[in-house]
This record gives C-alpha cells, structure tokens and sequence, in this order.
C-alpha cells in the first residue's frame, strides 16, 4: 500500500492512495472461503459449493464490499498513523472513468483513489483553577409569590352577569359574534360564534378589544382593526377587515379572596401550603436562569483562553442551521434586516462568528470530557428520554421507539447531559463569586445573551 500526502493547508489535508489489486483480490477470496460454509445452494451440500462457483454468483458483490472496507480501513490507518482527530467524515474520490472501475473490480487494477480530511487542531487547555466566574443571586422575596398568586387568581377568576342596561368595561369577559371582511370580502377565519373574551387582555389583534368598551348586550359594531405585519397566516398579515360584531353577553369579574378556602380550590390544603409551592417553583425558576447565566460567563471565559481556528466545514454547517433558523423566523414575522438596523451583510458576518464560537466551545467541552474521562451513562440517558416521552401522553412508547431506532436524535438527547457535567467539573475548579441583582435585571440579561450559548 502506498500512501502519498498531496496537501497539508491548514487542518484539510489530502492524500493519494493506491492498494495493489492483488492485497484486494486476497481479502475477497477470503470472504468467498467464509461464504462457503455460510451459503446454502440448491443442488450443494453444506459446505461443499465449489470457490468457483460462489465467486460467479457473489464475486463482484463481494469485491464491491470488499474494496468499501478497505478503503475505510485505510483513512483509519492514515488519521491513527498521523494522530489527527476527525473534524468530519473523509471524503474519498474515486476514479471516474467506468473502464477503471470495472478493471479494479475485475482485480486488473490497482485500487487507488484520493481522501480528503479536515482535521481538530491540538488544543491546549486553560487552568481552570485560575477562572472567576460571577454568579447572580435573587432570592424569592414575599413580593415575588404574592404577585404569583395573584396571577394564578386571575387565572381562576370568575364572573357574573352584570345588570340590565350596563356596557362592557375593561376587563370585562364579554360573549360576542362576529363577521369579518377586507374589502367587503368575507375572509376563511374571519367569522365566529359565541367565543368569549376579557376586554383589555389583548386576545384579540390590536384595536378590537378597545372598541368594544361601552357597548351593550344586543348591540352590534362594526369593528376596524388591522392585522399585524408578523401574522401567523400570511394571507392576512398586515391587512385592514372590519368585523361586525354583537355582544351577547357582558360579564363582570368577581373579586376573589386569595385564603385558604382559595387553595382548597387549587388541591391543596391551606394558603401557607400554596405559598410554600409557589416560592418552590419560583425558586427553581431563579436557578435555572441563574444557572445559565453561570454558563454564558463560564463559555466567555473559555472563548477568551481557547482560541485557535475551529475546522470550516464546522463552522459552514453550524452557520447554515443558526442562518435558516434566523430567517426562517424572520419570514413568519413579516421582518427585514432593516427592521432590525443591520444589513444581510452584516448579519451573515455577526451568526458566522456566533457559529465559529459555538464549533470552538464544542470542541473544548470535547477535549476536557475526553481528558478528563467524563462520561454520560446510559441509564442517564435513559432517565432523561424517559422524561422526554412523559411530555407527550398517549405516545410514551412512541417517542421512546423512536429516539431507540436513530442514533443522531439520541444523540441530541446525549449532548446537553455530557455539557452540563463538563460545566459542573470546571466550576468545581473555578472561583464562584456571588452578586446579589433584581429578578428584573437576572432575565433581562438572560435574554439578551440567549442566542450566544
């Protein structure tokens, strides 16, 4: 076998590969001699098929497999022989004139062809004992599970009818039916029986809930109001209809005593109980937001000590996803970058360095899991996919067949487990400090990284 490297640019490099037709002719008649205690032809016994034969009926098949296996066993000979590290899957290319393919199968020829590969760059950890990372602190205040409750109130609000003679007033849950039209068309989803809605809880697209302020049971209006631009049915996005619209039914909300007799009413036993539930759920809220927040600091200070070039062919494939996420999105909401005071430019340039960062951080994580023999066990992963099939009832066995059944969407199951163990090993080495901050202040600057980690 004679293995010649045609290029070193970077971390591509190509090599020229040709394996005597006789090495190939001996590894396929070793397959046929395997075949022949395996195969059962008719007219045979077991065993006693002639290599002739056999060779006849499956010897072109075979070669086929066989020349597949060595030349995966060869790029695997090249990458252990040089220790690089696969960025991707080789890319090997074959003659292309027919007359050469059939003479290599036929053994006339030898095998020979060119593997293109891109490699991981060595990369040199940083001392993660020399990190400090901030952490933010918010604690659940007693204001924080007043306000919570109360919203869980108003979700469970009730209402009565208001008297003869009165008109709707915000926050009012009114009955109504309407008809709409652009352009004095009737449109498909523009028309609706009997549905109720709280005035002023902006259910309804922009401008028609305020017009319905002061109208009276029985009373029809015609009711102008435009859809938004961002419009889920983009038929309709941005255009101007007219509902005509009767009020049925005008309902007033009931004040509600937020008590124990409140928390009966949602299961449980006494108000401190529902208090104690809600701060639960609110302080696991915090955690997990001041988690990521721990993360983000976490992967700038990896960013900052590990740079070296990430492998392009990464980096182009996690900027395709991230670009046809972000202007998929865009198209839903009817958004332009001019919307959004950038040019197509200058966004292709801001997601290929957001790509470039996540292919490195990717790699880091690799590098120190690898080194530091951090593993994700399969029942970890198991646990986590059990809970994943929980979120959908009724299709438990479905969503379990299927994650089973493909290796790549088990994978994505396998990835944030094994990011959060290799994050918990290096904050076990960095200096944790803490700073108090307003919940306000904890999602908002949550939110703003978002698309960063």
């Amino acid at each position: 076998m004679q293995v010649n490297e045609t290029l070193a640019e970077g971390l591509r490099h190509e090599f020229q590969v040709s394996i005597p037709a006789a090495e190939i002719a001996a590894k396929a008649d070793e397959r046929l001699v395997d075949l022949k205690d395996k195969v059962k032809i008719n007219g045979f016994r077991p065993g006693k098929v002639p290599v002739s034969h056999l060779k006849k009926l499956y010897g072109r098949s075979l070669m086929v497999e066989t020349i597949e296996d060595t030349i995966r066993d060869t790029n695997m000979q090249i990458v252990n022989d040089r220790g690089f590290k696969l960025a991707g899957n080789p890319k090997v290319t074959m003659p292309s004139e027919e007359k050469e393919i059939e003479d290599i199968l036929a053994g006339k020829s030898d095998l020979s062809y060119s593997v293109a590969i891109e490699v991981v760059p060595p990369i040199e950890l940083a001392d993660f004992k020399s990190f400090t990372i901030e952490k933010p602190v918010v604690d659940v205040s007693d204001a924080d599970v007043d306000e919570a409750i109360k919203r869980i109130a108003d979700q469970n609000r009730t209402y009565s009818n208001r008297t003869e003679g009165a008109k709707a007033e915000n926050g009012d849950r009114v009955t109504i039916s309407f008809k709409g039209t652009i352009d004095g068309e009737p449109f498909e989803g523009g028309s609706s029986e009997d549905i109720l809605v709280v005035l002023g809880s902006n259910a309804l697209i922009p401008g028609f809930e305020e017009q319905l302020v002061g109208a009276g049971v029985g009373e029809t209006r015609t009711v102008k109001a435009s859809f938004p631009q961002n419009y889920a049915d983009s038929e309709l996005a941005g255009k101007d209809a007219e509902f005509e619209t009767t009020v049925s039914l005008i309902e007033a909300p009931e004040d509600i005593k937020i008590d124990d007799e409140f928390a009966k009413l949602l299961g449980l036993q006494e108000l401190d109980q529902l208090k104690q539930v809600v701060r639960e759920q609110l302080s696991a809220e915090f955690a997990r937001a001041m988690r990521q927040h721990v993360k983000r600091a976490l992967f700038d200070r990896l960013d900052e000590t590990h740079k070296f070039d990430a492998p392009p062919t990464l980096v182009e494939e996690e900027f395709e996803q991230v670009w046809q996420s972000i202007t998929a999105e865009m198209e839903k909401e009817k958004k332009t970058f001019a919307d959004e005071n950038t040019t197509e430019e200058e966004a292709r340039a801001e997601y290929r360095r957001i790509a470039d960062r996540r292919v490195r951080l990717s790699l880091v994580l690799s590098e120190i899991g690898e080194k530091n023999k951090i593993t994700v066990a399969d029942d970890e992963i198991n646990r986590a996919l059990i809970s994943r099939a929980r979120q959908t009832p009724g299709r438990e066995k479905e969503i379990w067949d299927y994650y089973q059944k493909n290796p790549q969407a088990l994978a994505q199951i396998r990835a944030p487990l094994f990011e959060n163990k290799v994050v918990d090993y290096i904050l076990e080495l960095a200096t944790i400090t803490e700073k108090s901050v307003t919940r306000e202040d904890l999602f908002k600057e949550h939110e703003a990284h978002s698309t960063e980690i």
